[in-house]
């Protein structure tokens, strides 16, 4: 492809900082364009200026200062929730039509999940990429509910504390709830709740998720292999992401009593999963991290690739 659109990332912490370094490595139909901050001696604002990247450290004020501004046709928005509905707001008033994926539980736009339902949401103004949980776990409900249909999932998160910034901890509320909405909406499960912990063990532990389904009765066999291959899809795109072992099964005979969703029985699946990160930026234990931003620019790149294609016809 000889042309690419040009992006920007709101926020130079771990996160941004991590996407800034796969961008420039591995972008195909995107290139960097500017790095967003408000802190002036942020690492991630230093790095970029270092890799010969646009910054500024007046936030998204400064970025539509940039003269690079007027080329910018992508934004990335790694800061908070409450951040990018301004953020949004402010960006698309002044270019309306401007592609943002949100990094953030804001879920201005849809929730996008890219092994899911990545494909339907490529000319959407603006996609939620849910959670760092949310991408993990959720294909593994999604992959459930492809064989039966998935009355409760419950998943938790569990994440190294050094690899979870000031942003991802003043948003705890509002991940568990965006991503017990996503597992619903996108996992396709009728209820769904999410848990996240912070473990702050030394030496750092990797990402570790576990995806709980209570379903009707169905093939065991079926269930399993369709695990496996969600697990091999989203390979393509996080090479650390694997299953630590077989899929379990429990058969529930005697209604359980699930709070808020009532008394259930059926077949309970188990799904245990590991994410180890690429080490861009932190270490190889932010599985979290690398999921994310994964995700982030394999939505992004088809999008720049749909919205080129557009213009080369």
């Amino acid at each position: 492809m000889t042309r690419q659109l040009k992006a920007a990332i709101i926020g130079s912490g771990n996160i941004g900082t991590d996407l800034m370094i796969k961008i420039l490595r591995h972008g195909k139909a995107l290139e960097m364009g500017a790095m967003v901050g408000i802190d002036p001696a942020s690492d991630g604002l230093a790095r970029a200026a270092r890799l010969g990247v646009a910054t500024t450290h007046e936030g998204v004020e400064g970025l539509t200062r940039l003269p690079v501004f007027a080329d910018i046709d992508v934004v990335f928005d790694a800061t908070s929730a409450g951040a990018h509905v301004k953020n949004d707001a402010l960006l698309r008033a002044l270019k309306p039509g401007l592609r943002m994926i949100d990094l953030t539980p804001a879920a201005i736009g849809p929730y996008c999940i890219p092994v899911v339902n990545g494909e339907a949401h490529l000319d959407a103004p603006n996609v939620n990429m849910v959670t760092c949980g949310g991408q993990a776990t959720i294909p593994m409900v999604a992959a459930v509910s492809r064989v039966v249909p998935v009355h409760y999932g419950e998943i938790v998160a569990s994440i190294s504390s050094k690899s979870a910034g000031p942003g991802t901890r003043a948003n705890i509320d509002e991940f568990t709830e965006t991503t017990s909405k996503a597992i619903e909406t996108v996992g396709g499960a009728k209820k769904g709740k999410a848990i996240i912990v912070l473990n702050p063990a030394e030496p750092p532990l990797m990402m570790r998720d576990t995806v709980y389904t209570l379903s009707d009765v169905a093939d065991e066999g079926r269930i399993a292999a369709s695990v496996e291959r969600m697990a091999a899809d989203v390979q393509r795109y996080v090479h650390g992401y694997r299953l630590k072992q077989r899929v379990q099964f429990d058969r529930i005979d005697e209604p359980m009593l699930i709070p808020g969703v009532g008394r259930l029985k059926g077949l309970k699946t188990s799904v245990f999963l590991e994410v180890e990160g690429a080490a861009h930026y932190l270490p190889a234990y932010a599985g979290n991290l690398d999921i994310m931003t994964s995700a982030a620019l394999t939505t992004a790149e088809r999008m720049a690739a749909r919205l080129l294609a557009a213009v080369a016809a």
